[in-house]
């Protein structure tokens, strides 16, 4: 715990790979993000850890709907009966009614991984959700949490400012930071391109409102306390400039689905093995087949945008 901050490992795919986070004030509680219905025992474990009851959850938070961030949502709602879930406008319909988000993934994942990965995403009755704007703050005991809306990863992505701790929960917006990529002689945080909403533009404004609030660390789902966050800032915005030169190349391309795919995944691969050789990092096998997931949705998600630029898909 730090400043009233806990993170949850949610044991999800590998230790360390994607938090959860409770923010405790006075005998009131929060959780932002909450990953699958298996993550919930860690989630109410950490809760009890931190001498809080179920029922003392004043808000359930998340930074948007994609699975290994909200998966758990419904489930963590029941448990905590008094609790209010708070979401982007664009993501507060997909948690009261979740269907295409499940059949989107479903078709992505197929039903054997979709099942033993997220489990049942069941809805949320909709008089328990309320949606944000951007801007808007709320009270948690004697702290203020304020809502920013940072599409740039997806378009229903919002993050939270926490006066109480000076710090930013920024989902997947300021970049991935596993703890196994800080062993080298600086760290990597790298940005997250992955389908369907990557918008280079989005997130270079996403990054600069974030750094903005003067936070001085970032807490990303993946995964944990980040400081400096005006160098993770510059990280990020140089990073950026190499996945839009991917993304030109990919519109010049002229190639289409898997084979479009495939030429993106050469590069994002690249940039993978360069950033982590130059930090003192070995890109060995184990260290790819960690990493594969990530570069392989990175490299889909500039193909998805090549395409759409290219007008071939809406």
């Amino acid at each position: 715990m730090s400043g009233g901050v806990v993170t949850i490992d949610c044991g999800y795919l590998h230790p360390e790979f994607a938090a959860a986070y409770l923010i405790t004030e006075g005998d009131r509680a929060a959780f932002i993000d909450n990953n699958t219905r298996f993550a919930v025992p860690r989630l109410l474990d950490a809760l009890a850890g931190a001498g809080r009851k179920p029922e003392k959850v004043e808000y359930i938070i998340v930074t948007h709907v994609h699975l290994d961030h909200a998966g758990g949502t419904a489930e963590l709602a029941r448990l905590c009966p008094n609790a209010i879930v708070l979401a982007h406008p664009r993501a507060a319909r997909h948690i009261i009614d979740p269907s295409r988000l499940v059949a989107g993934s479903r078709a992505v994942y197929g039903d054997e991984t979709f099942a033993r990965r997220y489990g049942d995403i069941e809805p949320v009755d909709a008089t328990r959700v309320r949606s944000m704007d951007d801007g808007a703050e709320i009270a948690l005991g004697a702290r203020t949490l304020r809502f920013i809306h940072t599409a740039g990863h997806a378009k229903h992505h919002m993050c939270i400012y926490d006066a109480g701790s000076n710090a930013v929960f920024t989902g997947d917006a300021f970049g991935l930071a596993y703890p196994v990529l800080q062993t080298g002689n600086e760290p990597f945080v790298f940005p997250s391109t992955s389908p369907s909403d990557f918008d280079p533009a989005e997130a270079r404004d996403s990054i600069e409102r974030i750094a903005g609030t003067g936070a001085s660390v970032a807490y990303p789902t993946h995964y944990g306390a980040v400081p400096h966050v005006a160098r993770v800032r510059d990280m990020m915005l140089r990073s950026l400039d190499v996945m839009e030169v991917m993304l030109a190349e990919a519109i010049a391309s002229g190639l289409d689905d898997d084979e479009l795919e495939r030429f993106c995944y050469r590069p994002m691969e690249r940039f993978f093995r360069t950033e982590l050789e130059r930090r003192g990092i070995v890109f060995s096998q184990s260290m790819q087949e960690y990493l594969a997931d990530d570069i392989a949705l990175n490299a889909q998600g500039i193909a998805v945008v090549a395409l759409r630029l290219r007008g071939v898909i809406l």
